[in-house]
């Protein structure tokens, strides 16, 4: 029997909306998967030849670009952020959504107009996508890479904005920030590694289909 067809999943916000597109899809994870305090990685379904590995989002596109897994569901902030040719995203699943904005100090943004920038010095998780933004609008951009508490930078000094998820706010606002520029709408995507839709197109084409049609049921009740 071939191994079975492995999806990973990304801990935190995105899961409680994906499990209801995984059931209607026809895959049901084991009871310990939506378990917040469960600490295993990989989980069985209800179908023997798919199983689901739960990751960090980041990780999610890293997992399916090198073949480790097959699938993944994935905000389509990350898949700016590295760009994988590998990776293939035919479904936008529509849940998950929120911004990429860059916010600064409310006392900053007072008299700050974007549209005068030419240089900037942000924190963000995301470099690559900062910078191919502010390219394209010939704004230099000096990137500081965290991977969390990116709210903090600006008022320890050590960078004047913040390039980071935004949903609805709170979090800029408790810190003292605002937005100032949106840089893309995020949604969460199904991705499929290239080689392995070729590879493995019996299981893995019609779960493709299976995700389009779950979309299309959710959005038409």
């Amino acid at each position: 029997m071939a191994d079975p067809i492995i999806i990973a999943v990304p801990k935190g916000r995105i899961l409680e909306e994906a499990l209801p597109l995984l059931e209607k899809a026809g895959i049901v994870p084991e009871a310990a998967f939506a378990d917040p305090d469960s600490r295993a990685l990989r989980f069985a379904t209800n179908r023997a030849d798919i199983s689901l590995i739960r990751v960090r989002a980041f990780d999610v596109a890293t997992f399916v670009a090198h073949g480790a897994a097959q699938l993944g569901l994935v905000g389509s902030d990350v898949l700016m952020e590295f760009d994988y040719s590998e990776i293939y995203a035919p479904v936008d699943l529509d849940i998950g959504h929120c911004r990429v904005s860059v916010a600064e100090p409310v006392a900053m943004a007072a008299g700050d107009d974007p549209r005068e920038w030419s240089h900037v010095r942000v924190a963000t998780k995301y470099p690559h996508l900062t910078k191919r933004h502010f390219e394209a609008r010939g704004v230099q951009a000096e990137c500081v890479k965290l991977n969390g508490a990116m709210e903090i930078a600006p008022v320890l000094g050590l960078a004047g904005r913040i390039v980071d998820l935004v949903s609805s706010g709170r979090t800029l606002k408790e810190n003292g920030l605002v937005e100032v520029e949106v840089i893309a709408q995020v949604s969460t995507r199904l991705i499929v590694n290239r080689a392995a839709f070729k590879t493995r197109a019996a299981i893995i084409g019609p779960l493709v289909e299976a995700f389009r049609r779950a979309v299309e049921v959710r959005d038409a009740a």
